[in-house]
């Protein structure tokens, strides 16, 4: 029976334009942490996204995919994309990418495609729906400095940071089994400013920095958060259930998918 049937969903996960500057050769990279985290957390296949911007046709890619992880990344989004000052001097930018992942999660988005955007995300998520960022949260009054510290060996630089409060009845509590707070990791300089119209916040740090939100206009899984929950997810008991939910609703859009190919009337409810 179609039913019984457990679906491997397909989950895009776009990929950074990483420039050598030797040879000058592009290439697309997408972090193991990422791709190992849709297999073991999601129980997904990752199909990688290059960044290609207007050259990828998305309506066609999204229309195979079942799912979207958008993930984190070393560069920031250009300031230009949100109406930003100028950027801070080390500002490292990926302009293939901004004109990869903006588009993409729009339209995502208007699929109902399952999404779940991570760090630089979350990021991009505000600024496809118009909102804003900050571009140094650490310069900010009364804030704390939420970046890693590079000094230390990467397993420390993603242990515990601080705590976050969640939303009380929001998505994020709710599969999170009622949890008022929850700790988290915190590798980030930039962060949301002004809160796109279509999100809702669904945690915050202690400082005030939004570390969680959801869109608030489509009927599925649609989440953004600012820590990293793909740092071996299944060591994570909050990391394990973020992707489980996630994969949950990949899933469902892989039957529902198949349903609709093998009979569209049945699908369609008529």
């Amino acid at each position: 029976m179609m039913d019984q049937v457990d679906f491997l969903p397909l989950i895009g996960v776009p990929a950074c334009l990483d420039l050598d500057p030797e040879s000058g050769f592009g290439f697309h990279k997408v972090g193991d942490k990422y791709v190992d985290s849709v297999v073991d957390g999601a129980g997904g296949l990752p199909v990688l996204i290059p960044a290609l911007g207007p050259r990828l046709d998305l309506d066609q890619l999204l229309g195979r995919l079942d799912g979207l992880l958008i993930t984190g990344s070393p560069s920031n989004v250009e300031p230009h994309h949100y109406a930003g000052g100028p950027p801070p001097q080390d500002n490292l930018t990926d302009p293939a990418r901004d004109a990869t992942t903006l588009p993409l999660i729009r339209k995502a988005l208007a699929r109902g495609l399952p999404l779940l955007a991570i760090c630089r995300g979350i990021q991009e998520l505000n600024v496809a729906l118009g909102g804003s960022l900050h571009q140094e949260v650490h310069a900010l009054p009364g804030r704390r400095d939420h970046r890693s510290d590079k000094t230390l060996p990467y397993p420390e630089r993603y242990g515990p940071a601080h705590p976050v409060e969640l939303t009380p009845g929001g998505q994020l509590q709710d599969l999170l089994g009622g949890a008022a707070t929850i700790q988290v990791n915190s590798l980030h300089g930039q962060a949301i400013d002004r809160l796109a119209p279509r999100l809702a916040i669904e945690a915050v740090a202690e400082d005030g920095t939004i570390e969680a939100v959801r869109v608030q206009d489509v009927p599925g899984f649609a989440l953004g958060v600012q820590w990293h929950p793909e740092w071996r997810v299944l060591d994570n008991p909050v990391s394990r259930r973020l992707f489980a939910a996630f994969g949950a609703a990949c899933r469902a859009r892989a039957r529902e998918k198949a349903v609709h190919e093998r009979d569209p009337v049945l699908a369609s409810g008529a």
